[in-house]
């Protein structure tokens, strides 16, 4: 699986980079036929503490699962992510597996 990682408006550091690399081809083990995942980070521009926000696209066959998250460290958000687009990836799953039975 191809991972796209972009940063808006500042630069990213390689550590953060291999982390989202690493948690995000770990789904692959819950969904074989993911052809590739768009991770978009951004810091927004706000007083509050959770200002940074984290998306997760993921390309497969038919859908597309999608997740947003904000927290106070990309990392933090990151694991919000994977977590959440785990669960969609188990749904979409479940769906084609009765959809063919």
């Amino acid at each position: 699986m191809r991972v796209h990682i972009q940063a808006v408006n500042f630069n990213i550091d390689k550590k953060l980079v291999e982390l989202i690399e690493k948690k995000v081809n770990t789904l692959e083990k819950f969904y074989d036929n993911i052809i590739e995942a768009h991770v978009f980070l951004k810091v927004l521009k706000t007083s509050l503490k959770e200002n940074k926000e984290l998306e997760v696209r993921l390309s497969v066959p038919g859908d597309d699962p999608f997740v947003k998250k904000t927290s106070s460290t990309f990392e933090d958000a990151l694991l919000q992510s994977v977590t959440a687009i785990k669960k969609n990836l188990m749904k979409l799953k479940e769906k084609q597996r009765e959809k063919y039975n």
